[in-house]
């Protein structure tokens, strides 16, 4: 045994054990500072989105939505005061929104049925005949599209007018007093202006839609000794479908609406849910009127271009 006289030395610490100290670990560093407690980051707070949605739709809602309020409100208040469905009990029941109705549907479905004929007849021979200036007509439509329609109706009034050019040209070469075209004061002078201003809306997605078509499957049909009428009925159409019911679903909520060619061309006779509106309203000065078939035209309008974008989804345009 030792000498009474020498100190004790403490004993090593066991392996991975931590030596105790009454400072803490930093104390335990001879000639270092002692370690700044680790800083707490502060979290980002996110705006929610709807915030950032509510503005648009705020402007959305003041521009679109509250006139549409109003002329709805307007349908229900008669002149006698309150709230009441009278208005459109008289809208339904009179002669008039019964022939402007039909009138509207008829010329819609007929404008949508020769719109498509004529556009996919003019967009086969644009895409896939050869001619000279093909390009230049086929960018000759998009400028076509933003063409107010009036302009397309008082372009036919100045060629099958009264006193058009083919009347000019037909009494100057009979020598009759009047001449045979007087057709444009017509349903059917009606029908042909908005065939002739809706087809390039037929015909933009078909050109859209032939312009990714693959090429090596008509030379193949070809090369087996297919007609050009059964390569566009087996080739052709089934991949231009899509964009066909596309475009004549658009083209017939469009022409559910017309309101310039038919006021343009003085049809007589020829009266529509939007020329009845307008008739009501500004002729007659009977608003309750006037709303109730605006509101009616409204539900056909939404009823129809749900109808198109179901379509084009199931399509797939």
């Amino acid at each position: 045994m030792g000498s009474t006289g020498a100190r004790l030395k403490p004993a090593d610490p066991a392996p991975g054990s931590v030596p105790a100290h009454p400072q803490g670990l930093d104390s335990a560093r001879p000639g270092k500072a002692p370690l700044a407690p680790a800083e707490h980051t502060p979290t980002k707070v996110r705006t929610p989105r709807f915030v950032w949605v509510m503005p648009p739709v705020a402007v959305l809602a003041l521009v679109f939505l509250y006139p549409l309020v109003l002329v709805v409100q307007q349908s229900v208040s008669p002149d006698e005061g309150g709230t009441s469905l009278a208005p459109y009990g008289d809208v339904f029941a009179s002669a008039s929104f019964r022939s402007a109705l039909t009138t509207t549907v008829w010329l819609a479905v007929g404008s949508t049925a020769g719109c498509l004929v004529l556009g996919l007849v003019l967009a086969l021979v644009i895409a896939f005949v050869p001619f000279p200036g093909g390009r230049a007509v086929s960018r000759f439509i998009d400028v076509f599209l933003s063409f107010p329609s009036f302009l397309i109706t008082l372009a036919l009034l100045f060629i099958y007018g009264t006193v058009g050019m083919a009347n000019g040209v037909w009494t100057d070469v009979t020598g009759a007093a009047d001449g045979p075209f007087h057709f444009l004061t017509t349903p059917w002078g009606v029908l042909l202006a908005e065939i002739t201003y809706f087809t390039p809306f037929v015909m933009r997605p078909l050109l859209a839609a032939f312009s990714q078509l693959d090429t090596a499957q008509l030379e193949v049909a070809s090369s087996l000794g297919a007609k050009p009428a059964r390569i566009v009925r087996q080739v052709i159409l089934p991949e231009a479908l899509p964009a066909l019911a596309a475009g004549g679903s658009l083209v017939l909520v469009m022409c559910l609406n017309e309101f310039g060619i038919v006021l343009f061309t003085g049809a007589k006779g020829v009266t529509t849910l939007p020329t009845l509106v307008y008739s009501k309203a500004i002729l007659e000065s009977d608003y309750p009127a006037a709303c109730a078939v605006a509101v009616v035209n409204i539900a056909i309008s939404v009823g129809l271009y749900s109808l198109y974008r179901m379509v084009s989804r199931r399509v797939g345009a």
